[in-house]
């Protein structure tokens, strides 16, 4: 195949059991469970466990699983101090990608990796699986209160996984829904098929690199505004636009300028992500719990996504799953640019389970390219140039 296909779009870069979506009707499944099913019924720590084993849990496997992640939270105080010579003002994704690459000299982990075969003990990779899921959150959360010149709060192991990140973020109890619009935010952003970050997560591990370096190489992906950072952007865009009283104006300028809409339109999808649907009813249940007390933000979205159904709709153009990530996050009090660094959390456990897959049967990567340069030429020395 000689053809150049920008971007590879619609090339199969690997066979895959993991996840599934059918971007003409809106469908995006987990092992084959769907996405809705899933965010309604289960936990994050169990989508984990189905991503990385491919079936739901029995009750005892579930638990043991919860157990490791509870056991693996803390990290130690070496990862602590590097950060605390970390600018404050870097940011978030950029010291995640820094403290999840070190980690890999703090808990050594790649002697299964060592040679030029494929890694075939599933033990040493459910256990290093593990120990980067259950770090992800806290490494996250250290990182606020470190930035801000505090000590850290410590992970509880009495908590579930949502449960604990949103304590170590704020020093107290979280509130129930809170935590289950968190779990279900998790849910929902662990997988989603040979997306950019995955695809780097892929071939990292075809090199047979260790899991840390293959996860660093998914965070530096998954930072760009065209990936994870949408969602970063989506609070920028309504705190510019104001109140829903300015949405038609600004909506008809960015048009006029062709410039983007963040949080409108996806690659795959040509109908309103899943995802953005779970996510705005979970929105609907927040407001009323506060009887309708929200912040001007979410009126303005959805006054946004009203003119953009009208303008948009019509070119398969509508809200994806950055559009209310990142408000949700917003009304919770978490900072704007923290969001991708929770999509990276509830994202290591899909780029794991394809890492694991990707061991099963590796290859390495090695595109071709079409080559459009200079023919062979003579080298001319330099005093007769």
């Amino acid at each position: 195949m000689n053809e150049y296909l920008p971007g590879l779009e619609g090339v199969p870069a690997t066979r895959s059991n993991i996840s599934d979506l059918d971007g003409i009707k809106g469908i995006l499944t987990y092992r084959g469970y769907p996405i809705e099913d899933l965010a309604i019924n289960s936990t994050f720590e169990e989508t984990c466990l189905l991503l990385l084993d491919g079936r739901l849990p029995t009750r005892a496997a579930l638990d043991d699983f919860d157990r490791q992640l509870r056991r693996n939270r803390v990290v130690k105080y070496n990862i602590r101090e590097i950060m605390k010579y970390l600018p404050a003002t870097g940011h978030p994704m950029e010291m995640l990608q820094t403290a999840i690459a070190s980690l890999g000299m703090f808990y050594q982990g790649d002697e299964c990796l060592t040679g030029s075969d494929m890694c075939q003990d599933l033990n040493y990779v459910h256990n290093m699986s593990v120990k980067i899921i259950a770090r992800m959150a806290t490494i996250v959360a250290m990182w606020e209160h470190v930035r801000n010149g505090y000590d850290p709060v410590a992970p509880r192991k009495d908590l579930t996984y949502a449960e604990n990140l949103l304590y170590m973020f704020s020093g107290e109890a979280p509130d129930p829904l809170y935590a289950k619009i968190m779990d279900a935010c998790l849910i929902l952003h662990a997988e989603h098929t040979i997306n950019a970050s995955t695809f780097a997560a892929l071939v990292a591990g075809s090199t047979l690199g260790s899991p840390y370096l293959v996860v660093a190489a998914a965070i530096g992906t998954l930072a760009g505004p065209l990936h994870g950072g949408a969602n970063e952007r989506v609070v920028e865009m309504l705190e510019q636009i104001g109140s829903p009283a300015n949405v038609p104006a600004w909506l008809e300028d960015k048009l006029s300028n062709k410039e983007k809409i963040w949080g409108m339109g996806h690659r795959e999808y040509k109908v309103k992500d899943p995802r953005a649907i779970i996510l705005q009813g979970l929105m609907r249940e927040l407001m009323d719990q506060r009887s309708g007390n929200m912040s001007v933000m979410f009126d303005t979205a959805l006054a946004l996504e009203a003119a953009c159904e009208e303008r948009l709709a019509p070119k398969g153009v509508y809200p994806n799953v950055d559009f209310y990530s990142g408000i949700l996050y917003r009304e919770m009090g978490l900072p704007p640019d923290q969001f991708t660094s929770i999509f990276a959390v509830a994202r290591s456990a899909g780029w794991l389970a394809h890492w694991r897959e990707q061991l099963g049967d590796n290859r390495i990567f090695r595109p071709t390219q079409v080559y459009a340069g200079e023919s062979v030429r003579e080298y001319v020395p330099l005093d007769q140039r």
